[in-house]
């Protein structure tokens, strides 16, 4: 992502901090400063950390959702081997110099409350990354692709939360070796 503007400046800002040192840690003046950018500016556009922090994940939600299908075009037009090879995209994610972890369920642990506005945003970013495996999975024609979604899902954040947590840069390929028999079994004979 590059800025262009100073509200795209505040994001993109927002989110390498956020990503980086939490969000409860990242405090609005560190932000201004490493943006560049005015108070009044941050109020012109976002009415609060809140606002700001929702509309940072909402950004990295579109930017990774939009990445991982454009990497994986790329890669091939099987869509089976696509919900594979989703597991060498987070893989090369989780093995780059910012990685830290999912922001996501970062955010999510950092506001615990199901109810709260950001906590919703990262639930949504979870359930639009199974609803784009469940895609795949309708158009490999597996044979329930509701529960492969669910499961190659499952797969991701714990290959995510390992590499993270463990620190452990080979999750995402064991994961991966875990996906393929999962998805050979889902779709043949479907």
């Amino acid at each position: 992502m590059t800025a262009s503007s100073p509200r795209e400046q505040l994001i993109e800002t927002a989110i390498r901090l956020f990503n980086r040192d939490g969000y409860h840690a990242t405090g609005i003046n560190r932000i201004l400063d490493e943006a560049g950018v005015a108070k009044m500016t941050l109020y012109t556009h976002f009415g609060s950390k809140e606002e700001l922090i929702l509309a940072a994940l909402r950004a990295r939600d579109q930017w990774f959702r939009n990445h991982v299908r454009r990497e994986l075009s790329r890669r091939t037009d099987d869509p089976a081997e696509r919900l594979v090879q989703v597991f060498d995209v987070i893989d090369e994610w989780c093995k780059g110099s910012d990685f830290n972890g999912c922001m996501f369920v970062n955010a999510a642990g950092e506001f615990g409350q199901s109810e709260d506005p950001i906590h919703a945003a990262a639930a949504e970013h979870k359930r639009l990354f199974t609803a784009y495996l469940r895609e795949q999975a309708e158009a490999a024609e597996a044979k329930d692709p509701v529960a492969l979604a669910d499961r190659l899902a499952l797969l991701v954040e714990g290959a995510i939360a390992t590499a993270h947590v463990r620190g452990d840069p080979e999750a995402s390929s064991r994961a991966k070796d875990l996906a393929g028999l999962v998805v050979r079994e889902a779709v043949a004979g479907a």
